[in-house]
């Protein structure tokens, strides 16, 4: 008769994994890291894996998820500071974005081509899912404070947080499906010019959401893109090699 795993137990063992598969990604890379060599590093069989892990792909949303906890404690900060206006609160919220994924450049190159590869489309549906369960919460506290202070005029303030994530969420791809034509192509220099006016449609978007009469967040012009990207393409090339 197996023996019954109690919750406690399974969280210890699946942090204990994912543990092991951050070493392995932080040294070798996504797409070079092989669940057998977690498998065998860890003494578990095959059936025993897959009892905390069914794939891969649901290894790497675990492990995508996990990393939002830290991450999501900075936003909570931000939210709950009664020194800073609406406008500062959502202008950190964003800025805390942009400095996570410049730090995580390396993470990002090697995970752009297996993150829209056809077999991840469920990872990254329940991927964003739960990013927007985690903050589109947050968004709204600070929208409802913006109505408040005068600044947002939106009727919705229990929904944009919702709308704003999708506009993120979905743009979001599109800029890194620009970065990964450009990783494929570095002459592209029009993907560039696409991937400034895809962030400016989608700071303006968000700006629509909120009612706001003036600009909350930052465009990026084309030297800071293409000096950004350029970086991506490096790291890439590094991570391959």
């Amino acid at each position: 008769m197996a023996r019954t795993v109690n919750e406690e137990e399974f969280t210890a063992k699946r942090n204990e994994i994912l543990d092991r598969a951050q070493r392995h990604i932080d040294t070798k890379g996504y797409e070079q890291m092989s669940i057998q060599d977690i498998r065998r590093e860890l003494g578990m069989s095959n059936g025993a894996f897959y009892h905390y892990f069914d794939s891969k792909a649901a290894l790497l949303a675990a492990y995508i998820e996990r990393g939002q906890d830290d991450l999501d404690k900075v936003f909570r900060a931000i939210v709950e500071d009664p020194s800073l206006s609406a406008r500062d609160k959502f202008q950190r919220f964003f800025a805390t974005l942009n400095r996570t994924r410049r730090k995580e450049q390396a993470l990002l190159a090697d995970l752009i081509r297996v993150w829209f590869a056809d077999d991840n489309a469920i990872v990254r549906e329940k991927t964003d899912e739960v990013i927007v369960w985690r903050r589109a919460p947050l968004l709204n506290a600070i929208v409802h404070q913006g109505v408040q202070e005068g600044v947002f005029t939106t009727p919705y303030p229990d929904q944009a947080g919702q709308l704003i994530l999708s506009i993120t969420r979905g743009m979001g791809n599109v800029v890194l499906k620009l970065i990964l034509a450009f990783e494929q192509e570095p002459d592209a220099l029009h993907s560039i010019d696409e991937i400034v006016a895809a962030s400016a449609a989608m700071a303006e978007a968000i700006e629509r959401v909120l009612g706001s009469s003036v600009r909350v967040l930052d465009r990026p012009d084309a030297q800071a893109v293409k000096g950004w990207m350029v970086a991506l393409s490096r790291t890439a090339e590094h991570t391959l090699t």
